[in-house]
């Protein structure tokens, strides 16, 4: 389990898909660690423009052109992660770090 990886989740709570996929952001000090959880960003179709997305699509695996939401970070447990579907490239995760800072209010 690597920071930038997708997985598929089942029955995220309080969602109304079935399933939905969500990227790892967390460090991943704490990934590698007894921490049961690690923080993900959820992965939509919509693309809204913000600063706050990052486009992905079928370069990292996912079936149709989507977007990952910075703005809306969870905490999921790790035994939820378990249907992998892709992962970042070092470009996208650079945009990604950017869109985490925008949407976390961070300066450089």
């Amino acid at each position: 389990m690597r920071r930038g990886e997708f997985y598929r989740v089942l029955h995220p709570s309080d969602d109304p898909k079935r399933h939905r996929i969500f990227i790892i952001v967390g460090r991943q000090v704490v990934i590698d660690s007894r921490f049961s959880t690690v923080i993900c960003a959820p992965i939509y179709t919509v693309h809204d423009g913000l600063s706050t997305q990052v486009s992905v699509g079928h370069d990292e695996g996912l079936k149709h052109a989507s977007s990952i939401h910075c703005d809306e970070l969870v905490s999921l447990p790790k035994s939820k992660l378990t249907n992998y579907v892709g992962a970042l490239s070092s470009h996208k995760l650079h945009l990604l770090d950017e869109a985490l800072k925008i949407a976390l209010n961070l300066d450089e």
